[in-house]
């Protein structure tokens, strides 16, 4: 089925249909940009700024530089692994519907649940996470201006004030791709060529200036000066949460399947691209930047968790000249977030549509008018909004956006992976359009590996002794999704979800000694 080349996007929807769903989005993205939303959603140079802070207190330039490779290759193994699956299963509900029809009769509304709302939490927590960190990281650059007694003219700013640019951020997020569907994909290209004349612009000014000096290679690839309090390997591992959250939404392309022409194709290739494209991109920002780091312990305690902008700062020497660095990197900031926003609407409202999500005939309606699902798109901002206010209770709460944003997502993208390679054997796979081989053996174990360490490891502090401001709440978050899906299960899910329909899917299940449930 999926494995047939799909000559246009009429032959989608037929797909589709056999795949138990009507098709009622709009299909308006070529090859290129699917690759360029893949890349979008990630938008690493802006990911990995305003994230450098873990890096920084985790060990500093080696942290950086060793870490983001280290995850790049991992996320590569992660991104081929996630391909794979979505050349046979290429529907809005990604990795949840993947899980799904590869479980075991007996077990796959269970194993589905969690997977979808894992995904779906993972979505919500990162798409807070981008816009949160936006406005922490315009509040910061802000502060490159200085008064008369040489202090920054944001660092009085409230939590008030900074929840408030955080809302204005949220607002604006959702409200173009809401009113402006048909022009995101302008908007997504438009946004390569800034990244590119940006990150460009950024690499050869802080270093032909480098107003504070550089440091040698020597510096930049081996001294290792971990800030967090942890022994140096925990902290080291710690301060991969900066690569991993730059690379946290590799699989969230999946949920615009249903808005490609050609999704068995394209999304893979875009996964693939994307990651690629992604570890490129990072590593030509990173290697600059560590080159003009000043003293890594001023900058693991600033207050805000943002040392981007005192670094553009400090080897630019001028207010002006950081902040029109800076400013690609905050407009990028803008750009991601809807591409979040968009991705999360996708998969709320794909889930939403079997029934998992409670009030689930309000959240899957399409409003054809606008040509989206604007319901659960204002679902998702009603929550993010909610949550945002953790930060009135501890200015740590990005620790905990970021971390279960990444717990959730690594979590949701082993979950079909783990099932494909444990239980089928990579049967499926094997008929897809994207198959590596013998090497997607490896790439899956790597991927399930992966998750096993984020789990705990992006739920633990990040510098200890622990404060109320230093503590990670990821923990808090992550129990509360948890709970909240648990019990919906348990009042309705166990007696009324059916999860998505198989009948016209031709698995070959071979589950004998299991009965369905359904």
């Amino acid at each position: 089925m999926s494995g047939t080349h799909l000559p246009d996007k009429h032959v989608a929807d037929a797909n589709l249909e056999a795949l138990g769903y009507a098709a009622e989005l709009s299909r308006n993205r070529s090859t290129w940009q699917v690759v360029f939303m893949c890349f979008i959603l990630a938008s690493v140079p802006y990911g990995l700024s305003t994230t450098m802070n873990y890096s920084i207190t985790g060990g500093g330039s080696p942290n950086m530089i060793w870490g983001w490779i280290i995850v790049s290759l991992i996320m590569l193994c992660v991104g081929s692994s996630l391909a794979e699956i979505t050349s046979v299963f290429p529907t809005a509900g990604g990795v949840y519907y993947q899980t799904f029809a590869l479980s075991p009769p007996k077990w796959r509304r269970v194993t589905a649940w969690i997977c979808g709302w894992s995904y779906v939490a993972g979505n919500v927590t990162i798409t807070l996470a981008v816009n949160f960190a936006t406005a922490l990281f315009l509040v910061e650059s802000l502060n490159v201006f200085k008064d008369a007694s040489g202090r920054g003219i944001t660092e009085n700013f409230q939590d008030y004030q900074t929840y408030l640019v955080f809302l204005a951020i949220t607002l604006v997020c959702h409200a173009i791709p809401a009113f402006g569907n048909r022009w995101l994909t302008y908007i997504e290209t438009f946004a390569i060529f800034l990244t590119m004349l940006g990150v460009t612009a950024i690499i050869i000014t802080i270093l032909v200036v480098a107003h504070s000096g550089r440091r040698s290679a020597k510096w930049v690839f081996t001294s290792f000066e971990p800030q967090s309090g942890w022994p140096d390997g925990w902290s080291f591992c710690i301060g991969l949460l900066q690569a991993a959250y730059g690379l946290s939404a590799t699989g969230m392309i999946t949920s615009m399947c249903e808005e490609v022409r050609e999704p068995a194709l394209q999304v893979p290739k875009a996964i693939i691209g994307g990651v690629a494209l992604n570890m490129v991109a990072g590593f030509a920002f990173l290697l600059p930047v560590a080159f003009v780091l000043p003293d890594i312990a001023a900058l693991a305690s600033i207050p805000s968790g943002q040392p981007v902008p005192t670094i553009i700062r400090s080897a630019t020497g001028s207010g002006v000249g950081a902040f029109l660095l800076l400013l690609p990197l905050i407009i990028l900031g803008f750009v991601c977030g809807i591409g979040c926003v968009t991705a999360t609407s996708r998969c709320t409202w794909a889930f939403a549509r079997d029934g998992a999500i409670p009030g689930s005939n309000l959240w899957k309606r399409v409003d054809h008018q606008l040509g989206i699902p604007l319901n659960a798109m204002a679902l998702g901002m009603i929550v993010e909004i909610l949550l945002g206010l953790i930060y009135f209770g501890s200015t740590a709460a990005f620790n905990a956006f970021s971390g279960v944003g990444v717990i959730f997502l690594t979590l949701s993208y082993a979950c079909p992976v783990a099932v494909s390679l444990i239980l089928r054997q990579r049967q499926e796979v094997k008929n897809g359009s994207f198959n590596l081989g013998a090497l997607g053996y490896v790439c899956n174990v790597v991927c399930i590996c992966w998750c096993l360490l984020a789990i705990p490891l992006f739920s633990m502090p990040t510098v200890v002794p622990v404060t109320k401001n230093s503590m990670n709440y990821a923990s808090v978050v992550f129990v509360g999704f948890v709970s909240i899906s648990a019990v919906w299960y348990g009042l309705w899910g166990r007696k009324h979800y059916v999860g998505p329909s198989l009948d016209n899917l031709g698995l070959e299940v071979s589950y004998s000694s299991d009965s369905d449930e359904n």
